[in-house]
């Protein structure tokens, strides 16, 4: 596995784990008796300040953890380089472009719900939502791309 795909698996992992937190605490909400804009704005700001956190940490852990093993592996005092060459820009550049279709998708599906007369807080609700699963669509787009061998 290479340093990109370990990466993205990295992720992968924390952005699946933001999503369940993030929709268990919703439906929590909702059976509790509705969505309520307190209790859903700092919702939401947990789940952008621990999306932004858990992503620079993952990337910052990996890259550590890898040049460790690396090191031990090959018993040198070399670094090891993390190059990223045309084809990992081209998977990263197609794993975008699926992210921003399949979040394009949940905007239109939160706007279409506010128009049928959902309530705001639901919008924005499946708004963030949308952006979750869109990253985790683009990492999963990527790792299969990577398994594939593009």
């Amino acid at each position: 596995m290479s340093y990109q795909e370990k990466n993205i698996t990295v992720s992968l992992v924390s952005h699946l784990l933001i999503g369940v937190y993030y929709l268990v605490n919703l439906f929590q909400m909702q059976q509790a008796g509705g969505l309520i804009a307190a209790k859903v704005f700092s919702l939401w700001a947990i789940v952008i300040v621990a999306t932004i956190i858990a992503t620079i940490l993952g990337s910052i852990l990996t890259n550590i953890l890898l040049s460790i093993v690396h090191a031990i592996r090959t018993r040198s005092d070399q670094e090891e380089r993390f190059i990223e060459d045309e084809r990992d820009q081209l998977i990263g550049l197609k794993g975008s472009k699926v992210s921003y279709i399949a979040f394009s998708i949940g905007v239109l599906i939160a706007m279409l719900s506010f128009a049928f007369g959902q309530p705001p807080l639901v919008m924005f609700s499946l708004l963030i939502l949308s952006s979750i699963l869109a990253e985790i669509i683009g990492d999963i787009s990527q790792l299969y791309l990577y398994r594939k061998g593009f």
